[in-house]
């Protein structure tokens, strides 16, 4: 990994973190919602999968720990990341001919987190408690797919986009 590419993955696990932690809506069972996910979808499109992973897992596990949400860091860290592989999988490999692979792999990739979070939440929170959460956890995942889509269609129009991936991965 070159100094540029380890500066722009810490660049966007940052906007993770901050999306994350500062964008917060409390939820009755202890948790939060957030607009974190928004930057893991712009992360995947500038950065491409391995690296959209790391700054997906350390943005989001960072903003858990400084949070006091300590039983969340891993399971957050391995869920974003494996939302981040499962687009960037979807986006560059399975549908990397398709316009709208990177839209089919983020809708994907927030169900799985969907489904992720909610097995993790009934051992903590019992299976009605966990299954009470999936409004919100699906509310939140759509805000950051459907933030996350508009700021990438916004870069896509201005050519903006293009040039943030030379630089990105350059």
């Amino acid at each position: 990994m070159n100094t540029r590419r380890a500066t722009v993955t810490a660049l966007m696990a940052a906007l993770v973190f901050l999306g994350t932690y500062i964008f917060k809506i409390p939820s009755p069972f202890g948790g939060y919602a957030h607009l974190g996910d928004c930057m893991i979808i712009l992360s995947v499109c500038l950065l491409g999968t391995g690296h959209a992973v790391l700054a997906a897992a350390i943005g989001a596990g960072l903003a858990d720990l400084l949070g006091g949400y300590m039983i969340w860091v891993v399971p957050t860290a391995v869920i974003k990341g494996v939302w981040a592989l499962l687009m960037g999988l979807f986006m560059y490999r399975i549908l990397k001919n398709m316009k709208f692979g990177w839209l089919a792999g983020a809708v994907i990739g927030g169900l799985v987190q969907i489904v992720l979070y909610t097995i993790v939440k009934i051992p903590l929170y019992g299976q009605y408690g966990a299954l009470a959460e999936v409004s919100l956890l699906a509310g939140q995942t759509v805000c950051g797919i459907v933030f996350g889509s508009v700021l990438y269609l916004i870069f896509e129009k201005s050519s903006v986009l293009g040039r943030l991936q030379r630089l990105c991965r350059g």
